[in-house]
């Protein structure tokens, strides 16, 4: 068959028409046709080539949405008519100490879908099924994608970080993560502080569910806390007073790095050393992480706050989010 899918055909040029043949159906594999597809900072960052590992034609969207049409002959989880959702990974070996862990995200061989095969711009996706998710009833189709890659993303970093409940958790940044990290600390029953830049995302930080602001206008340090915090999880692309946020973590909190600054951390090992402060960071997810997240999403109604368009308006989409125009997650929808 013949996938009609949208591609970007050289180093940060708009999407336009490209065909495929997917091959044939492995023992394992699935082909679902896409219904919704988030677009995602890292799409972007695959298109302009910036990790250097693209490959061209490029066919971007890692956070696909469809019903299953045809089923490899030793898949045995999904039917036909099931609705899943593929996020940021598309394999790993399955077999390494990390895989048996259940951290195939943190598998060595593990494969990116939009770096090693083609993503979700398209009517259909072919995939390995054991790493496709079933979507849980209560999730909205548009809303599904992004919880496959931003959402499983703060979930995880939060997660490892130790976050359970009746902790105090600050959340730094109220973006396409932010928001997504507040609603998740907030609902399984934690005390949530958020340090954003302007009055006006204090205001929808405490709509979202945060119990308190701080509010640090750009370039500037967080004051000297008046509360101390379990974790912090940190959202935002950016270099910040680092330093000054390990202040803000009681005894043996945790910093926990989700967004990826643009330059090193600089850190005083005298404030981690005398509180027993920890530093780690964090990529989505493996699948057991992943299937408790969608649950999680599910029972306490997560979703990320999303502006949908029609996969024929993927560049004008695409734009947006390079602008940061988007509040918050930007989804393609098919008709």
């Amino acid at each position: 068959m013949k996938i009609n899918a949208l591609a970007s055909y050289q180093t940060g040029e708009p999407v336009k028409d490209y065909s495929f043949d997917p091959g044939e159906l492995q023992d394992y594999d699935c082909l679902i046709k896409v219904l919704a597809c988030g677009i995602c900072h890292s799409d972007i960052h695959v298109i302009d080539n910036d990790w250097g590992n693209s490959r061209y034609p490029l066919v971007p969207g890692h956070e696909v949405i469809g019903e299953v049409v045809e089923l490899g002959s030793q898949v045995r989880h999904l039917k036909i008519g099931d609705r899943i959702g593929v996020g940021w990974q598309m394999s790993s070996c399955l077999q390494c100490p990390d895989c048996l862990k259940g951290n195939e995200n943190l598998c060595d061989e593990n494969q990116g879908l939009i770096i090693s095969g083609y993503g979700g711009f398209a009517d259909y996706l072919q995939v390995d099924s054991r790493f496709a998710f079933h979507i849980p009833q209560g999730i909205e189709t548009e809303a599904a994608g992004p919880l496959l890659c931003g959402g499983i993303t703060v979930y995880s970093g939060l997660r490892y970080a130790g976050m359970s409940s009746g902790q105090e958790i600050g959340v730094i940044g109220i973006g396409g993560l932010g928001h997504l990290a507040v609603q998740f600390a907030s609902k399984l029953g934690n005390s949530v502080t958020v340090f954003t830049t302007s009055q006006d995302k204090a205001e929808f930080a405490h709509q979202l569910g945060a119990n308190h602001v701080v509010v640090v206008p750009p370039g500037e340090s967080p004051p000297l806390p008046t509360r101390l915090l379990d974790i912090i999880i940190s959202t935002v692309p950016a270099s910040l007073d680092w330093a000054a946020y390990i202040e803000y973590l009681n005894s043996d909190g945790t910093l926990t790095l989700v967004g990826v600054p643009d330059a090193p951390l600089t850190l005083p090992l005298f404030s981690l050393l005398s509180k027993r402060r920890r530093v780690m960071s964090s990529p989505i997810g493996g699948r057991a992480m992943m299937v408790e997240m969608l649950s999680v999403a599910d029972r306490f109604g997560i979703k990320p706050i999303i502006e949908t368009f029609p996969m024929q308006q993927a560049n004008e989409a695409m734009q947006k989010v390079r602008e940061n125009k988007v509040r918050y997650r930007a989804v393609l929808k098919v008709s």
